[in-house]
């Protein structure tokens, strides 16, 4: 305890006396003369400590050795730096300056013995004297520094509580990542093995840490034995599967599993502490992530003035993102929720990439069910594109708001198609979903009619139709639900616990819908290759074990109103057909007569002018004939 407080007073002395806990530069000069000086003795009794006699001429020769030294440290400024924050190059500039001068002396040395071999003999150390100052010298200025440095971080500053972690991957990205953190002083891992597939790195050690195999590592007995509480995934290369089940062993094990991002978004070709992330839920899910094709986009989007409604969803959004890597003429974003379009405009005006493209992005506050508004915005723009993605989404609103369902998701659609060809929109995308598959709600079926609606459009417009599942973490989905429930104590709500859903990523389900878009003629519906249906029960505990929870419980809640116990991509009287990405898949789907579906629609509008639920939802069975409501109030009109 005493040794701890007088290290401490040391560094309150060095460290808090002065401004900004900077050392002035001339004190450090003087400390470098010191050890120049204290090198020089030592140098002598290492070389003649049985007999100091024998040392003769040399003590009166420290002179030139500090003068020479001294002209070394001014011209390379080796005092320069903050001693707390030494690193690689204070370190070069040390070994170049006592370098340069032991090499001087030496070289002097000998073309003065050549001209007068008496000044040598007067004016020198011997060159044995001159080598062995020189390398105590100069491990002498690299340890003060470095010694100084972990002082400050470790006894001055407040010390980071480390976190033994094991780095699975002994390869170039585990050895970076070991070499980043053994250098950051504010990291808080501590690296006490590796573990790697590859027999041939078993056994070998890395900088002192031994690699073992994953058998070995990822015990029970290993974790415990080591203390071990973090497990960093260090193989960016990884299959998915391979990953997954390495992630899925370490949650077992009770680890925080972290891993590093691909060698293409590493700074300046390496690894940085900060970089080390966090495993997402997507990477347990077992998909392989959607790669789709830039050319066609390019030639659809380039140059083109697109609109995208919705753009402050997170469909929407993501769509705006993509579509201004292709270099629009001009994008217009348009949504009828301020805040989060206040908060949409922030980012993207603020955004590296977008930063200089501010006079090519239009921001508009209105609603796709205006007629006066949206045909100011076609007016003004004439878009030669449009990603139609407003619409309202949440499955148990929508069955208590039949109206304004109906409203936005079909007659918004409606008005924003109509402008389309008017005004000779080159194409038209709409976004819908699994759920307009044989429809148990009142959602479902009004993406349904949307489809219905714009696929029947006669034209030069050609409108194109995606529909895709659910998505990780958009808005309101279940993911951002599981994890405020996570982070408020619990319980984690699941419906029911045999429910299944699809699932995909923000940037591939936006991608899907660029793609779709450049590869459609007209009258499309594209459906994508989603994979494997996910269990809602299995993804609560699997980011139950990603938050390390295990005590927060899991409870069955029962199926809400229009909620269905899985999704259908496609309806039961649709086929597929492949398309030239063998992930989207062309849905051969009933064709509906243009007279036929606006003598449907106008129905729809005087049953909508009642308000009334009923009468509004009967039409749309109407419509949609495979809409069968599921416990809720309108299963009453479903024909026996």
């Amino acid at each position: 305890m005493r040794d701890s407080n007088i290290i401490k007073k040391f560094c309150n002395f060095i460290f808090g006396k002065h401004k900004s806990n900077t050392l002035p530069r001339y004190w450090i000069l003087i400390a470098d003369m010191v050890i120049v000086i204290a090198a020089f003795v030592l140098a002598i009794f290492m070389l003649y400590f049985r007999d100091i006699g024998a040392s003769g001429y040399d003590w009166s020769r420290i002179w030139i050795v500090l003068a020479v030294y001294l002209i070394a440290f001014l011209a390379t400024r080796t005092y320069d730096g903050m001693l707390r924050y030494s690193g690689f190059l204070d370190i070069q500039k040390i070994l170049f300056s006592c370098t340069a001068a032991v090499t001087f002396l030496i070289i002097s040395k000998l073309i003065v013995h050549q001209i007068r071999p008496e000044w040598s003999t007067l004016v020198y150390p011997r060159y044995s004297t001159l080598i062995y100052h020189y390398l105590i010298t100069l491990v002498s200025m690299i340890i003060m520094r470095l010694t100084i440095r972990r002082l400050y971080n470790e006894v001055y500053k407040n010390p980071i509580q480390k976190e033994n972690t094991l780095i699975y991957g002994a390869g170039d990205g585990g050895t970076m990542l070991l070499r980043t953190l053994s250098q950051d002083t504010a990291s808080i891992y501590k690296v006490k093995a590796f573990a790697d597939d590859d027999p041939k790195r078993v056994g070998i050690q890395i900088n002192t840490v031994k690699v073992y195999s994953p058998a070995e590592a990822l015990t029970k007995s290993f974790i415990k034995k080591n203390n071990i509480k973090v497990m960093i995934l260090a193989i960016p290369s990884l299959s998915e599967d391979r990953r997954k089940q390495i992630i899925e062993k370490g949650l077992a094990l009770n680890l925080v599993v972290k891993t590093i991002p691909s060698f293409l978004k590493w700074m300046d070709g390496e690894i940085k502490s900060n970089q080390i992330e966090d495993i997402k839920i997507e990477d347990l899910l077992g998909r392989t992530p959607i790669q789709l094709g830039k050319e066609n986009v390019t030639r659809e989007i380039n140059n083109k003035v697109v609109l995208v409604t919705g753009a402050a969803g997170s469909i929407g959004s993501e769509i705006c993102r993509q579509v201004m890597r292709y270099n629009p003429t001009k994008l217009v974003m348009l949504d009828q929720a301020e805040s989060p379009m206040y908060d949409f405009q922030f980012e993207m005006n603020n955004t590296p990439d977008f930063k200089e493209l501010r006079d090519k992005m239009a921001f508009v506050i209105t609603n796709v069910k205006d007629p006066v508004r949206m045909r100011m915005v076609f007016e003004t723009y004439h878009p030669q594109v449009v990603f139609h993605a407003a619409a309202y989404k949440h499955v148990p609103f929508m069955e208590e708001n039949a109206y304004e369902a109906v409203f936005v998701n079909v007659f918004g659609t409606k008005l924003v198609a109509d402008l389309a060809v008017e005004y000779g929109v080159e194409k038209f995308v709409m976004i819908s979903t699994d759920k307009a598959v044989n429809p148990t709600n009142v959602m479902g079926a009004t993406k349904r009619i949307a489809e219905i609606y714009t696929q029947s459009r006669k034209g030069n417009t050609k409108f194109i139709t995606t529909r895709f599942g659910n998505v990780l973490g958009s808005n309101g989905s279940v993911v951002p639900l599981f994890r405020k429930q996570i982070a408020q104590g619990g319980p984690i709500t699941v419906t029911d616990r045999r429910i299944t859903r699809y699932f995909m990523t923000i940037p591939e389900a936006c991608s899907l819908v660029l793609e779709a878009g450049s590869i459609g003629e007209g009258g499309d519906i594209f459906v994508f290759d989603m994979g494997e249906k996910v269990k809602i029960w299995d993804l609560a505990e699997k980011m139950r074990k990603l938050a390390h929870r295990p005590e927060i419980e899991i409870i069955e809640t029962g199926l809400r109103p229009g909620e269905k116990l899985y999704e259908e991509v496609l309806a039961n009287e649709e086929n597929t057909i492949k398309t030239d990405n063998e992930k989207i898949m062309h849905a051969v789907v009933r064709k509906y007569e243009t007279t036929d579906v606006d003598n449907m629609i106008a129905k729809l509008h005087t049953e909508l002018e009642t308000c009334d639920p009923m009468k509004i939802v009967a039409q749309m069975k109407v419509i949609v004939p495979e809409f069968k409501s599921n416990n809720s109030i309108f299963s009453t009109l479903d024909k026996a």
